[in-house]
């Protein structure tokens, strides 16, 4: 029927049919309109209106009943036919596959961890509404040096942008469970916390005001974890006492499995039973800096506006009270939403993650597209046969899409398998960064994210693989179905291989400068010598050891009956030791006096670690003596008190002068400590951390024994059991909080450069690998197409040489202008990673030099191989085949 017949209802009928398959009405589009003209006319003749609307609505039925069966006819047959040449290509199948499952399953899997930790809500009750307040030192670099009881009772009383302003630290303590010790984390908190947090209890209630009564009966609520492992999840805990901290604890209530912020807590006390918190100590001066401090903010505040009262509030503190906010700190009070301050350090990292390995996405992607494309060439007869026959460019299209959409399915389930695997990897790497890595999981965003990347991969080489096939069947069939040269249609396969070689340049730039960086990092000498020691971290019920002699006689027995282990070198006991993970920021910053010297303390260098130590403690740890001596037994409680100086407080503050002999204070010429040597720098809070200006004392004239140290002859590793058991002996109520080897806590404190570089180098291998294999396929394509020509040339002389060199300078090429592109990208891509790298500037030019030679030697090889084999084409073979 022409279109210059068509009235209304014949357009009409003609535009219903567009629901039908394509190939359907190509075939009976014609012939179905014919029919329905004429049985319409036939029913205005013999019939009324109302049979005519009758016919109209049965159309309409017939047509959308027939619809879906036919699609799905025309689906089920893609589909098979997708499958048959799936299982005909195998190996291009599992390529494909791999490729692509590899750059799904990388994005997935950092997906995972962005999706938990930057973009998943709080989990608690309208968490964007939650605050931190914190009180840096700006002056003094301290990042927050905390509230104290009196700063939180203003903000409470004054602030009228936060309905609640609540108080929370954690400690420590022993607690003893079934005649068990068991060292507990214990977060204290204002009977309204976890109101704040909106925590509903699983099991009993949580705090109210009057069990922060001095003289309440001490309660605690047990965090899920607690209730399962200590009481394997006891339905009746309720009710049940403890004892800790000499007083018994009564169970109030146990919490549901939520993440805990700031901390994971085993158990939680009001402010009035924690020993510390409640003493009149630390409770009247407003400068007893320990708590953090949170809020929500009111319905009709928002961040700046609590942001602008919370430092008119800071400025009258400061007014109203100078002796507590020295000008030479540098104090101020700042307010942020807890999600941000929870991922404010994992953030650019976990970004750039990603960048990498969207990266590798992009790459899988291109490759895929070659490889497809370079099929194509192989179906370009296929594909001309059903041309010939009446299949459209639209089928031809529908029908590729089809194959690629399986592929990707494959590979999208490959991808998650991937991610799941690498789940827990994940999320220890991410649990350095943020407390919120426990929350990393596989949900639904995360599998939207892996649908969509198999959506988006479907399109790109679907969509280019098609486009290159319509191009291919129109010259196969101008040239009558002879195979011969593509001309110009090869500049995508071009651009695709170019494009990999740039974006494995940058990643390969970026991986080698992780790897530097952390072989620098490594290079640190710490300052002590780790090989065969050990550390100890305890813990002890504060209340039983209330005093210095009791503390300083257990450290006694403690090193004695350690020195007394066969196989035992020295031993000592400590308040801390070098690299522990429960000490890696350091304290707050004191200054020291030299006597004599009146200069402000403005100009007093800052120790940020004072630390106590028995005798041993430098033998055990292997710390130069520069200068002086060590501790000795005569330096015991009675006797003068003495200090010793690591060389970079000395140095900052005595230059080339020996201070041995002179004497400091830092308690403002209160007391008075004679200095009687210096040590070597030791890294105490990290490898890649500046050396801290150290003190050392006495554990006699300063006894806080909770870390013991042993050097050894014999293997580290078997010496564990032995010093459990003398530590039981010496004190049976002791927590043995963790034993570890000093070598351990080395390669501990430098686990989130090494998971960095690792991922890092992960993503770069596979950009590799991707790029390699896109090379050296395109050019076997390429030398494949050119049998007919490259016999000729070989015909009229060209020698397997000239032939060799002419398919080398044509992959070479296309690498080295990928490599220029890719090296140009990676000198501004790399700056993003400035913040992380040590030692290393992000245009080290020995990096770019080492992955410019890697990537050319390596395209190099991937090139020999299609190029031999194209040198050595039998030229008669050659043009008898075409």
């Amino acid at each position: 029927m022409k279109k210059s017949r068509e009235n209304f209802a014949d357009r009409c009928y003609r535009a219903l049919l567009r629901v039908l398959p394509y190939d359907f009405r190509m075939e009976f589009e014609g012939e179905m309109q014919e029919v329905f003209r004429e049985q319409r006319e036939d029913i205005k003749r013999s019939s009324g209106t109302a049979s005519l609307f009758r016919m109209w609505w049965a159309t309409i039925l017939d047509i959308f009943r027939m619809a879906p069966r036919e699609h799905w006819s025309v689906i089920s047959q893609d589909a098979r036919y997708a499958g048959r040449m799936m299982r005909k290509n195998v190996g291009f199948t599992f390529a494909a596959i791999v490729i692509l499952g590899l750059g799904i399953g990388a994005n997935t899997a950092i997906f995972s961890v962005v999706s938990s930790v930057l973009l998943k809500p709080l989990p608690y009750i309208d968490g964007d509404r939650l605050v931190i307040l914190r009180q840096p030192e700006t002056k003094l670099g301290t990042e927050d040096a905390f509230f104290s009881v009196q700063e939180i009772q203003d903000l409470r009383q004054q602030s009228s942008s936060l309905t609640n302003v609540v108080e929370y630290h954690n400690m420590t303590f022993t607690l003893f469970a079934k005649g068990i010790a068991h060292r507990v984390r214990t977060g204290v908190v204002s009977a309204d916390f976890f109101e704040v947090f909106g925590v509903r209890p699983l099991l009993g209630r949580t705090f109210v005001a009057a069990d922060e009564n001095h003289a309440a009966d001490p309660v605690l609520i047990l965090s899920y974890e607690f209730w399962r492992e200590a009481e394997g999840g006891d339905p009746n805990i309720i009710g049940k006492r403890y004892e800790m901290n000499d007083r018994t604890h009564v169970v109030i209530g146990v919490l549901p499995p939520i993440p805990q912020y700031p901390d994971e807590n085993d158990v939680y006390m009001p402010t009035s039973s924690c020993p510390m918190r409640s003493d009149s100590s630390h409770m009247a001066p407003r400068d007893a800096r320990m708590m953090n401090v949170f809020g929500r903010l009111k319905s009709d505040a928002d961040l700046e506006n609590s942001r602008a009262e919370i430092v008119t509030l800071s400025k009258q503190m400061h007014k109203d009270h100078p002796a507590a906010y020295p000008k030479n700190a540098g104090i101020a009070t700042t307010v942020s939403l807890l999600r941000d301050d929870l991922t404010k350090n994992a953030k650019p990292l976990l970004l750039l993650l990603w960048g990498a390995a969207g990266f590798v996405l992009l790459i899988s992607c291109a490759n895929v597209a070659n490889l497809i494309m370079a099929r194509m060439s192989r179906r370009k007869h296929e594909l001309m046969i059903r041309t010939a026959v009446g299949a459209g460019s639209g089928r031809l299209l529908r029908q590729l899409l089809t194959e690629s959409f399986f592929l990707t399915v494959l590979a999208c389930m490959l991808g998650l398998f991937f991610a799941y695997g690498s789940l827990e990897l994940m999320k220890n790497f991410a649990g350095g960064l943020t407390p919120r890595a426990r929350e990393i999981a596989i949900d639904f965003r995360v599998l939207g994210f892996a649908v969509f990347c198999a959506t988006l991969t479907t399109f790109i080489f679907g969509s280019v693989a098609a486009l290159q096939s319509r191009q291919d069947v129109a010259s196969g069939l101008k040239e009558g179905g002879r195979t011969g040269s593509e001309g110009g249609s090869n500049w995508i396969r071009r651009f695709l291989i170019t494009a990999q070689f740039a974006f494995s340049c940058v990643l390969l730039i970026g991986a080698g400068l992780m790897v530097r960086s952390f072989v620098q990092l490594m290079k640190v000498n710490p300052g002590f010598t780790p090989q065969r020691a050990i550390a100890v971290r305890t813990d002890y019920n504060g209340d039983k050891f209330a005093t210095a002699e009791k503390r300083f006689a257990v450290a006694t027995q403690i090193q004695q009956k350690l020195a007394s282990i066969p196989g035992v070198d020295y031993a000592a006991v400590s308040s801390s030791f070098p690299l522990d993970r429960e000490n890696l920021v350091g304290g707050r910053p004191i200054r020291f006096q030299v006597e004599g010297d009146f200069r402000p303390e403005s100009e007093l260098p800052p120790v940020t670690t004072a630390r106590s130590a028995t005798a041993d403690y430098f033998k055990v740890l292997q710390i130069p003596l520069l200068s002086g001596r060590t501790f000795r037994d005569s330096d015991h409680a009675t006797a003068t008190p003495v200090v010793i100086l690591n060389r970079a407080v000395a140095a900052k503050r005595f230059g080339t002068i020996d201070p041995v002999g002179k004497r400091i204070t830092i308690d403002n010429g209160e007391s008075w400590m004679t200095i009687i040597g210096v040590v070597g720098d030791v890294k105490e809070f990290g490898l890649g951390q500046e050396t801290p200006y150290q003190i050392y004392r006495p554990m006699a004239q300063r006894p806080i024994p909770v870390s013991v140290l042993v050097r050894t002859g014999l293997d580290p590793d078997g010496m564990s059991e032995q010093i459990r058991r003398a530590l039981r002996e010496v004190m049976p109520e002791m927590a043995i909080v963790r034993i570890e080897t000093m070598e351990q806590a080395r390669a501990n404190s430098v686990a989130s450069p090494r998971m960095l570089a690792n991922l890092f180098s992960l993503f770069a291998a596979l950009a590799l690998v991707i790029a390699i294999a896109g090379i050296g396929s395109m050019l076997a394509l390429w030398v494949r197409q050119r049998v007919r020509e490259t016999g000729i040339r070989m015909a009229l002389g060209a020698t397997p040489g000239n032939i060799l060199s002419n398919v080398l300078q044509q992959g070479m090429t296309l690498v080295i202008v990928g490599l220029v592109l890719g090296l140009l990208c990676a000198m501004v891509v790399t700056r993003s990673l400035n913040s992380l790298l040590f030692q290393v500037k992000s245009t080290d030019l020995a990096t770019y030099a080492f992955v410019s030679v890697i990537l050319l030697v390596a395209a190099f090889f991937a090139c020999c191989i299609p190029a031999r084999r194209a040198s050595r084409i039998d030229p008669q073979t050659a043009l008898r085949c075409e």
